[in-house]
């Protein structure tokens, strides 16, 4: 399979490109500057590996359509990109809030709308949409971020309807906390967080969230390996949760109401504002 990702320079884009090029497939690994991309063409190059590496901004349409010019020799899509926007919904700005849906909600849109013509013509393709378990359960001061994935897997849902009759198959990946990842460091905050009583608040979220890990820190490659299965296995379920936690949550959520499902996060994370 020819796969193009979106975002590979880092995190879950980068292992997933390693992982699906070590199974044998060629992989497009895309990213804003390919500058950014040294290390993972250092790795391929030093394991033998089929990594094309391209430029590709979600935001701009002009890129999107040069990466994708060869949209009909392209059998899968994986939409990773994205940033967060952390912070007080009370606290965020119009353009803050745009900047966050433009890069989680409508560049996945734009790539989709890409492919698709021609994928519809030849009866053939699969998108994974890399979501998050904030897609199904918000929490404090991540509205932001939670509304671009909440977004996300609604889009993925319609496109599933939309298409599946056309040959195209859609997945959803929906990971949970991993903190050894470098996703932190593209976090966004609003003017005037810093030294705020929010920003305390979430300080102590951050350390009672840590009630919900199973001990060890979670391992990324389990969300790389789940891309990896997403798009190249027909039988991979619409959706797939990875981590602890996340399977905590979701599977706490869809069993209980919502007014109990908020008691029991508000005892486990000790919530009581």
């Amino acid at each position: 399979m020819r796969i193009l990702i979106t975002g590979s320079n880092s995190g879950f884009g980068k292992l997933a490109s390693l992982t699906l090029a070590r199974q044998g497939h060629h992989v497009i690994a895309t990213m804003r500057s390919v500058d950014k991309g040294a290390a993972l063409r250092a790795e391929a190059a030093a394991e033998g590996l089929d990594i094309e590496l391209r430029q590709l901004d979600v935001c701009e349409p002009d890129s999107i359509a040069d990466a994708l010019a060869d949209a009909a020799d392209i059998d899968g899509l994986v939409n990773n990109a994205g940033f967060e926007v952390q912070g007080a919904l009370e606290m965020i700005d119009d353009e803050l809030m745009h900047r966050q849906l433009d890069t989680n909600v409508l560049g996945p849109l734009r790539l989709i709308r890409s492919v698709m013509p021609a994928w519809r013509e030849r009866g053939h393709g699969v998108i994974v949409n890399v979501s998050s378990v904030v897609g199904r359960a918000a929490s404090p001061f991540g509205g932001a971020y939670a509304a671009s994935k909440h977004a996300l897997e609604a889009m993925s849902e319609a496109l599933h309807w939309e298409v599946s009759s056309a040959g195209i198959r859609v997945r959803v990946i929906e990971p949970g906390r991993f903190p050894t990842t470098d996703f932190g460091s593209n976090i966004v905050r609003p003017d005037g967080w810093e030294g705020s009583a929010f920003e305390a608040k979430a300080l102590s979220l951050r350390e009672a969230l840590t009630n919900l890990d199973s001990g060890e820190p979670a391992d990324p490659q389990t969300v790389a390996d789940a891309i990896a299965f997403a798009a190249t296995d027909p039988e991979a379920p619409f959706r797939i949760v990875v981590g602890d936690d996340a399977n905590l949550i979701v599977g706490a959520k869809t069993a209980m109401s919502f007014e109990d499902f908020e008691q029991t996060m508000r005892s486990t994370i000790n919530w009581y504002e």
